[in-house]
């Protein structure tokens, strides 16, 4: 959205004010006056997309305010593929940054398809939007994150379905030490190994 002529934004969940439209619009009808498509079958995002300034009113706004919210846009919620496409396809996507973590470490990190839907399942639950993700995540790679450091022979950690419903512990592949860790070493036993001239 270019923002350029916008003096300002308000934004928010609104948490009750499809109650408001749908009483408005005639939900709580009693009778036999039914019609297919009537707002009894209607979503929450379709109700929403009738959403009239007097509802906001009800809402609990003051009037001068709504007067100065000339345009209201309605956004669609995030569905489970919405998520997983934020988790992983982003630009800076969570799972690339734990990705690259543990690439410091010289550790692959695979995240499968399944456990992605997953976290995005979960996330959807907990209806706090795409903000439950990071925090999902990172419950998940604790403990990976914890004991990476002092293991020196992980060659890959791997996240599955079963991992992201808290039904098994992520799976840890083990290597050969890396060349980089290899050398590391052999200096150390060297400088063991070998008085200096100082001494």
């Amino acid at each position: 959205v270019n923002t350029e002529n916008i003096l300002f934004i308000c934004g928010g969940a609104f948490v009750g004010l499809e109650k408001i439209v749908r009483r408005r619009l005639g939900a709580n009808t009693v009778g036999w006056d039914y019609t297919p498509g009537s707002v009894k079958e209607m979503n929450d995002g379709q109700v929403m997309r009738e959403l009239a300034p007097e509802d906001l009113v009800k809402f609990g706004m003051i009037p001068e305010f709504i007067g100065r919210l000339p345009v209201v846009s309605v956004l669609d919620e995030l569905t489970v593929a919405d998520l997983e496409h934020i988790l992983h396809g982003t630009r800076n996507a969570i799972l690339k940054q734990f990705a690259k973590l543990l690439a410091l470490e010289g550790v692959k990190l695979t995240f499968t398809a399944d456990a992605a839907r997953a976290v995005a399942e979960k996330a959807l639950e907990l209806k706090t939007g795409a903000r439950a993700l990071r925090a999902i995540v990172e419950k998940l790679m604790l403990d990976v994150m914890f004991d990476l450091p002092e293991t020196s022979n992980i060659e890959e950690v791997i996240i599955n379905g079963e991992v992201a419903k808290g039904r098994a512990k992520p799976e840890i592949r083990h290597g050969e030490a890396s060349e980089t860790r290899e050398k590391s070493s052999g200096r150390g036993e060297t400088q063991r190994g070998e008085p200096s001239e100082a001494a």
